[in-house]
């Protein structure tokens, strides 16, 4: 057991965590170039929070949030994630006194205990933007395109963008009647949880993950049929400027998401070919959540992608990822006057801001060689003690498998010139 990790997590070691920090890379991009700013909040937080925030009907809280007491006997829940965290962090910062519209960015942990499966798990990364403090259109319509040039960056294809609008607080009761007039008729078609949330919330019956649910729910009253002007105006509007950006979309009028703070516009990127649970990101509106958070009534909306998801579809496309150079150089002590140096010259290599390794194990020069070729390393620097006393050392191109001797003094110079011919690395992440 104590070398066995707990089901639904994973570990990522090297010569695969390049492929997130690639990611990562893209993301700080993407979110500098909208205008988005970095925000870090705990990956644990009151129960509470997510009880009113998520909803207490919702799949997440009912069966999925990992809670415990802690040793003063307060109710604690790990993350499961990111948009009710941001809202607290931006009411006890009292973000909403500055300039808005406040545009945050976040990537970390999340936690739901589910049955693990393919691009699932129970400890799970999400990369997320919340934009808090303006209820335009235009502003829906940047998060979804922004959701989707993340995708188009990274080079997956063949992703469906789905759409909807839930209504608002002033339209959704005349759906929610229709929805349990509907079901009341069904009630025996329905699981224990749904049967539950008939009178508390049917609109959660559209999200149950349960077949017989989804059987029951076909040909349910959609939230499109009972839009009042207001909400009917402005998902029109999404559309415009979503068809003026260019981004392709189909409206799904059973599209609900599985949070109770949805408002107004709910979306959802699907792809084919990841398992079972084919959505890789979504978001929307969430104009009531910071008021039900105890705050002012500012409107917010968002978006999480799963990045465990992101890579999983980026595998199955056969998209491969820029692979950097673990080293920029290995230096290799040719006896052991030269390894009492070493250290010393590789010491100063890293001063200069290149990345460099040597032996540690005492291997002959022959050893550290084929060693640094294992590495993929492009060059090395050997180091003799007849090299020494003349204040030079022999550098070797692995590649093109040749060599020559330079000066120490315009050994960090080189290096850095051959970095810059091969700066794209030398091989890259695939199948």
């Amino acid at each position: 057991m104590l070398t066995t990790r707990p089901r639904g997590t994973s570990d990522i070691l090297p010569g695969e965590v390049e492929k997130w920090q690639y990611l990562e890379q893209v993301i700080y991009r993407l979110c500098r170039e909208y205008g988005y700013s970095e925000i870090r909040t705990p990956i644990f937080e009151h129960t509470e929070l997510f009880e009113r925030g998520v909803g207490e009907t919702t799949d997440i809280v009912q069966k999925e949030m990992y809670t415990f007491l802690d040793r003063g006997g307060r109710s604690i829940t790990l993350r499961p994630e990111g948009t009710a965290a941001v809202v607290r962090a931006y009411l006890e910062n009292k973000l909403y006194a500055g300039l808005q519209p406040v545009k945050l960015y976040y990537t970390g942990p999340m936690f739901r205990y589910d049955r693990p499966q393919a691009g699932r798990y129970r400890q799970f990364t999400q990369f997320g933007v919340e934009v808090l403090g303006s209820h335009d259109p235009a502003l829906d319509a940047e998060v979804i395109t922004m959701a989707m040039d993340f995708y188009g960056r990274l080079g997956l294809k063949n992703l469906n963008l789905l759409i909807n609008s839930v209504g608002c607080p002033r339209c959704r009761p005349v759906l929610r009647e229709k929805l349990q007039d509907f079901f009341r008729a069904r009630v025996d078609r329905l699981c224990s949880h749904c049967r539950g949330r008939l009178e508390r919330n049917p609109l959660r019956i559209l999200d149950c993950k349960e077949e017989r649910c989804r059987e029951a729910g076909k040909d349910a009253p959609t939230s499109l049929d009972y839009l009042c002007p207001d909400c009917e105006a402005h998902f029109q509007a999404v559309l415009k400027q979503l068809e003026k950006l260019g981004v392709a979309f189909t409206v799904n009028r059973s599209l609900v998401r599985g949070l109770d703070y949805y408002t107004n516009t709910a979306f959802e990127i699907t792809v084919q070919g990841i398992g079972a649970q084919n959505s890789i990101g979504g978001g929307g509106r969430y104009n009531g959540l910071v008021k039900e958070c105890g705050g002012p009534d500012i409107p917010g909306i968002g978006f999480a992608l799963g990045l465990e998801r992101v890579l999983l579809t980026m595998e199955q496309q056969g998209i491969v990822i820029p692979r950097p150079p673990k080293l920029d150089v290995f230096l290799a002590a040719a006896d052991e006057a030269a390894r009492d140096r070493a250290l010393v010259l590789v010491q100063r290599l890293r001063q200069e801001g290149l990345a460099v390794d040597m032996d540690y194990l005492g291997r002959s020069l022959k050893s550290q060689m084929k060693y640094a070729g294992k590495l993929g390393v492009g060059l090395v620097v050997i180091l003799g003690s007849d090299e020494l006393e003349r204040g030079v050392v022999t550098l070797r191109n692995m590649s093109a498998g040749s060599q020559r001797e330079i000066p120490l003094d315009r050994l960090a110079g080189e290096v850095r010139q051959h970095g810059l011919k091969h700066v794209s690395g030398e091989g890259k992440y695939g199948n």
